[in-house]
């Protein structure tokens, strides 16, 4: 992880000196500075303490680092709501040194005094507060969310995917690096509970009548999933054991109203467990827990502990259809492996988190009900626009490559994919894309977590195929135009070819079902030509397995 990390860390900044441009505040990811470029986090730890009466945070954040390239300022990122109490430089643990700094709009540029060397570790410490932003409509903004149970109690939470974790904390804010571990210290008025990542070590109560919840995630994480959930909760607390063998708690936080309810559902929780386990291989964080917390907005993947916030509705983020099971839990679970063992270094590649997740949907309703539901299932999301490539080759930010239709259209190249290679070859590649072999399944310690780019999964998809797969990716991902299918019927014959955006090469195959019987044909840009006997009809795709326009 830490190789690269590092790897990355240097790309970025030899590729971005000349065209990095300043993020916005509300905004994540996108060109890395050189700044930030040199240095690579690997351990925060953060204390918060949060006054809901007031909506307040007061916190102290400290900040380990390697030095990747010669740096004599540390620049970490930080809403312009929060204030900046002290700044410390721990480099010499037996010399603290208060640190100058200045700040640049989002940011805060540290002064250290002199030039750190590569390989050289530095650490500071940050003292801020103030009233963090609040989320207007949580989880599709940022900031904390300040709301109330039915008793009246404060329910809290927190949500930063698209804006950063600056948005609360000082930290760097981009996507590309992610800490080896972290501790998170927490208080809040008693009797409210603090539900975070990680797994709790300890609770320490206060004269003052607060109590404090020391959590520690001892595997990297993505810091947009690190995540305040606050509010009077009860634990639903079970064991299950991993197909990896061992035994790992899981918790679901809940409402003390809805205590029966969470019951229930945290019987499928167990069968939502069951299956990702079956298709992409162990759990990956089973060194800390899962945990499940109810949250007072629909819901987020955050690590080890997804928020979910679906009032107990199937269809709280189908749009109101009921598919026989919780979405939104199985779409948030499902980021533990799309999103969390496995991560985009840049936002790019964002549809392997999301369009992989909408995906696994599918291929549980394959598991419920059989290839009709498998159908069903992506035919009811055959809905979205061809506005943006899915996966552009330039960097993104997260509010960028979000324009672009990475849940739908991205299960729908996965669907289309298996229609060149197979179920078999699609599911082995899903599998290795999160564990590159079944020695890697055993790890548990963090090593198992990794970046990953599209390109990566393509050569997974060609070597567990056997088939030179580029011209789909070009296709399908590169550039955001669907390939046309030109079909034309005349006397008893039908000729098929495809035109393609910006004439690309492509050959993909299709299904034609004349009297019952479907051949498969290779069709590329050349026209193939079918006869068929007096009264019958050639029906095209019958089962829709491509993904295409239909040329007029």
């Amino acid at each position: 992880m830490k190789f690269l990390k590092n790897i990355w860390a240097g790309l970025f900044m030899l590729g971005n000196t000349l065209v990095c441009a300043q993020t916005a505040i509300l905004d994540s990811g996108g060109p890395l500075t050189p700044e930030q470029a040199a240095y690579d986090v690997s351990f925060y730890d953060l204390n918060v303490k949060i006054t809901p009466d007031t909506r307040e945070l007061e916190g102290q954040v400290v900040v380990r680092a390697k030095v990747v390239q010669p740096m004599n300022q540390l620049v970490l990122d930080l809403d312009t709501l929060l204030t900046i109490r002290e700044v410390w430089d721990l480099s010499n643990p037996q010399k603290p040194v208060a640190a100058t700094y200045t700040r640049k709009v989002g940011k805060i540029w540290i002064d250290l005094g002199f030039t750190r060397q590569s390989g050289e570790q530095i650490q500071v410490r940050v003292l801020y507060g103030g009233k963090p932003r609040t989320a207007i409509r949580a989880p599709w903004d940022g900031g904390f969310t300040w709301s109330t149970t039915k008793s009246g109690a404060h329910w809290i939470a927190t949500t930063c995917q698209s804006e950063g974790a600056d948005l609360w904390w000082p930290c760097k804010d981009h996507v590309s690096d992610e800490p080896d571990s972290m501790a998170l210290h927490v208080n809040v008025p008693e009797p409210l509970v603090a539900a975070c990542n990680g797994k709790l070590l300890s609770t320490s109560k206060h004269k003052d009548g607060t109590q404090t919840f020391h959590w520690y995630i001892s595997t990297p994480i993505n810091i947009y999933n690190v995540a305040l959930n606050i509010a009077p909760y009860r634990a639903i607390e079970g064991q299950y054991k991993s197909v990896a063998g061992e035994s790992f708690p899981m918790v679901f936080y809940v409402l003390p109203e809805d205590y029966d309810k969470g019951r229930k559902l945290f019987t499928e929780i167990y069968d939502h467990m069951k299956f990702y386990e079956k298709l992409l291989g162990p759990y990956p964080f089973r060194a800390d827990k899962y945990g499940v917390v109810q949250t007072p907005h629909l819901g987020m993947e955050h690590q080890s502990i997804i928020a979910y916030g679906a009032n107990f509705s199937n269809g709280s983020m189908t749009g109101g259809k009921d598919w026989g099971f919780d979405a939104l839990h199985h779409h948030e679970f499902g980021h533990e492996w799309w999103g969390n063992l496995v991560t985009n270094y840049d936002w790019k590649d964002m549809w392997i988190h999301e369009g992989f997740c909408t995906y696994m949907q599918a291929l549980y309703m394959e598991e419920l009900k059989g290839i009709k539901g498998y159908h069903e299932y992506m035919d009811g999301s055959r809905r979205f626009q061809n506005n943006l490539a899915v996966a552009p080759l330039t960097s993104q930010t997260s509010k960028q490559i979000y324009r672009a239709p990475i849940y739908a259209k991205g299960a729908w190249v996965l669907h289309a994919l298996r229609a060149v290679i197979g179920k078999e070859a699609l599911l082995r590649s899903l599998r290795r894309l999160c564990y590159a072999n079944a020695k890697a399944e055993d790890i548990k310690d963090g090593r198992q977590c990794h970046f990953v780019t599209t390109l990566d999964f393509q050569l997974i998809c060609e070597a567990e195929s056997g088939k030179s797969l580029g011209w789909f990716f070009d296709v399908y991902l590169r550039q955001p135009f669907l390939p046309k299918l030109v079909s034309r019927v005349e006397g008893q014959q039908i000729s098929l070819h495809w035109e393609t955006p910006q004439n690309l090469p492509f050959t993909f195959p299709v299904e034609v079902k004349i009297n019952g019987k479907i051949q498969r044909i290779d069709l590329g840009k050349e026209t193939i030509t079918l006869s068929f006997n007096p009264g019958d009809k050639p029906e095209v795709d019958p089962d829709r397995w491509g993904l295409y326009d239909i040329a007029k």
